[in-house]
């Protein structure tokens, strides 16, 4: 239980929810609440279908492109570090200029991928499927679809949430988020500094 609550806080901050949101709104901005019900259905299914895969091929992977799980923590780690600092210092957009004239579906593209899923994310989840195994693995992949239905909760929220907390409220929110994913990525780099150099001097 106790794997299941600190993977579902993971997979929440990882997915950063408030920049999600706010991307959410810029990209429906024009759309009828029926409409923005839909999207974030499809977007957090298609999220959840993309974490599912990578979640249970991970190791596979690591097996056919040659590389460690250390080396794949420091480069995930890397990348969700950078993610994080975008965040900081960019903060929402749902101000975002977006052309009025009809557009196509953006559930899946640009919202579930890379938006929910982009390249840090795909890395995390890599690893953190490929760490757990047997009765863990189940608290890890349920912790992560808890993730994934708070993020669909909170879409479905989107409308309120701006009139309540407005652009700078969510900017905070989305500030905080980064901070946290900050500093996991630094607690994933580091782990994978540690574990090659623990490789290397067995070798």
């Amino acid at each position: 239980m106790t794997l299941l609550i600190s993977t579902w806080i993971k997979f929440f901050f990882l997915f950063a929810p408030f920049f999600v949101v706010s991307m959410f709104l810029a990209l429906t901005r024009n759309d009828t609440p029926a409409e923005r019900r839909t999207t974030a259905n499809k977007a957090v299914l298609s999220a959840a279908c993309a974490a599912l895969i990578l979640f249970f091929f991970g190791t596979t992977l690591f097996e056919i492109l040659g590389i460690t799980i250390d080396s794949f923590r420091i480069g995930a780690g890397i990348l969700l570090f950078l993610s994080a600092v975008s965040l900081v210092k960019e903060g929402v957009r749902t101000n975002a200029q977006l052309p009025d004239a009809p557009r196509e579906d953006s559930s899946v593209v640009p919202l579930a991928i890379p938006t929910i899923i982009g390249p840090a994310t795909i890395g995390a989840i890599l690893v953190y499927g490929s760490e757990l195994k047997g009765i863990d693995l189940a608290w890890g992949l349920s912790g992560m679809f808890l993730a994934l239905f708070a993020l669909l909760v909170l879409l479905h929220a989107a409308s309120w949430l701006e009139r309540l907390l407005g652009v700078t409220g969510l900017n905070i929110l989305s500030k905080i988020t980064g901070l946290v994913l900050a500093a996991m990525a630094s607690q994933i780099v580091l782990t994978g500094i540690t574990g090659f150099i623990t490789s290397v001097d067995i070798n």
